[in-house]
């Protein structure tokens, strides 16, 4: 059995994409469907939703650009051996603004430019680009 649930889910996630696959099927959990919910809305893959079987599961529709998968990297930054966390000030700008930070804030997850206009830190979870 995998340790950390959300770094099964980025994996994978990154090899479905980087195999030209339409979609991804991952384990439910809030938090794993959240994260979902966050790609989708900042346009990295289309369509998310909650399969309803024997243990739930979650199907994640990826976004290509051509040929080109959407989701060139996707990487864990904090890790259950390593927490990582930063101010509200210190938020990572992803590749200029191009990628985004998934962030765990006391109101929720959101993303690391929702968590700079609200004005709050937390975890960092994993950077998209």
């Amino acid at each position: 059995m995998y340790t950390d649930p959300i770094a099964d889910m980025l994996t994978r996630i990154r090899n479905a994409s980087l195999s030209k696959r339409s979609e991804a099927l991952v384990p439910y959990s809030k938090l794993k469907f959240r994260i979902a919910e966050i790609l989708r809305d900042e346009g990295f893959v289309t369509r998310v939703e909650k399969i309803e079987d024997r243990f739930g599961s979650i199907r994640i529709k990826l976004r290509y650009t051509g040929n080109q998968p959407k989701i060139s990297a996707i990487k864990r930054i904090s890790k259950p051996g390593h927490r990582i966390y930063v101010k509200s000030t210190e938020l990572p700008n992803v590749l200029n603004g191009y990628g985004i930070a998934v962030v765990s804030t006391p109101r929720g997850i959101m993303s690391n430019r929702e968590a700079r206009k609200v004005g709050l830190g937390g975890e960092v979870i994993c950077e998209i680009y």
